[in-house]
């Protein structure tokens, strides 16, 4: 599995996440939290958390900066390709940032990570943005965990959002 989080983090300017994906919660900001990571998360890059609730940049070590956007994913995502310039953006989740992009047509790579556990909650990806045409590009898998990257078929997205470039 190295080379494929090898993969994944290949070229990552910034990262954009949902507002659970930082911290538990909703509502105002607990200032004392600081993420689920420790003082050195693991992006090592800008990431642009959305929220309803405005705060303060948070710094962290190890080159990590988490902003708080509080003016929609298309904010963010600008936001995001600024700070990255020539390098990748990555929603790296939750559930619900995810299905926002994906409605938009702001998303033209999905990598799943599919794991045999059974929680009996959580959120549903793919919940809401039908008529996505998702086509496998690659797949790794263990016995603990498959991989799955599609990318979003460009038929699809013509169909559903009409011609490229108008």
């Amino acid at each position: 599995m190295a080379i494929l989080s090898r993969q994944a983090g290949e070229d990552v300017g910034a990262y954009i996440m949902g507002r659970r994906m930082f911290g538990p919660g909703t509502g105002e900001w607990d200032q004392e939290w600081t993420g689920w990571w420790g003082p050195n998360p693991p992006y090592h890059a800008p990431v642009f958390v959305l929220s309803h609730h405005p705060r303060e940049p948070l710094t962290m070590e190890g080159g990590t900066t988490f902003t708080f956007v509080t003016d929609g994913i298309e904010s963010a995502l600008e936001q995001a390709r600024k700070a990255a310039g020539n390098q990748k953006v990555v929603i790296a989740g939750g559930a619900n940032a995810v299905r926002q992009y994906l409605a938009a047509g702001l998303i033209d790579e999905l990598l799943l990570h599919i794991v045999p556990v059974t929680l009996g909650a959580g959120e549903r990806l793919l919940e809401g943005v039908g008529g996505l045409k998702l086509d496998p590009v690659e797949v790794i898998a263990s016995p603990t965990v498959t991989h799955v990257r599609y990318r979003l078929s460009m038929a699809s997205w013509r169909t559903r959002w009409g011609p490229i470039g108008s």
